[in-house]
C-alpha cells in the first residue's frame, strides 16, 4: 500500500479501516504501531504500520501505551471511493 489512496487498499486493510472508523480499534505504541480490534491484537501484525505509513490513520501517541485509533481525512476519502 502507498499513500496514494484507495486504489492500493486490499480487502483486509479496507475492513480494518472501517473498524477504525467505527471506533472499534486502539493503537499501541512501540517499535511499530500495534492495532487492536475489539481489544484483541490484529493477526496481521503489519496492519497498523501499513495504515499509519499510508496516512490513513493517525500514528500512536508515544506517551501512551494504547490510544483510540483515529482515521484521517485521507482514510475517510479512501473508504468513500
Amino acid at each position: 500500500m502507498t499513500s496514494a489512496g484507495a486504489a492500493t487498499l486490499n480487502g483486509r486493510d479496507r475492513a480494518l479501516l472501517r473498524a477504525v472508523a467505527t471506533g472499534r480499534c486502539t493503537l499501541g505504541s512501540g517499535w511499530q504501531p500495534v492495532l487492536l480490534v475489539d481489544g484483541l491484537a490484529c493477526t496481521d501484525s503489519d496492519a497498523g504500520h501499513r495504515l499509519v505509513a499510508a496516512g490513513l490513520i493517525n500514528p500512536p501517541d508515544p506517551d501512551h501505551s494504547h490510544v483510540p485509533a483515529r482515521i484521517t481525512s485521507l482514510g475517510w476519502r479512501s473508504l468513500a471511493s
